[in-house]
């Protein structure tokens, strides 16, 4: 029964870690319509950004953690290299 039980729990934990390994959405299949809008629709967003690279981008200050502000960017998209998002960062002008 122990056994049985074991197995069970292992299974249980296999499979939930599987469902929280999903792929990240990547801008470069996106158009950059499409990103800022699931930026605007979730608030606050990890997308893929190149082959090994990843950034969160959000849609707005009130997303940050202080004292980090919300900064353009660029991100690479299926329609060119210069949609402008937003991404957390230092403020440049604290000290």
């Amino acid at each position: 029964m122990l056994l049985r039980t074991m197995a069970t729990m292992s299974l249980l934990a296999a499979l939930s870690t599987a469902a929280l390994a999903q792929a990240r959405p990547d801008t470069r299949t996106m158009t950059c319509e499409g990103v800022r809008a699931l930026v605007a629709d979730r608030g606050a967003v990890v997308l893929t950004t190149g082959r090994h690279t990843y950034d969160r981008f959000v849609a707005g200050t009130g997303y940050c953690a202080l004292p980090e502000v919300a900064l353009p960017v660029s991100v690479p998209t299926r329609d060119g290299d210069g949609c402008v998002v937003y991404a957390c960062r230092p403020d440049p002008f604290e000290e």
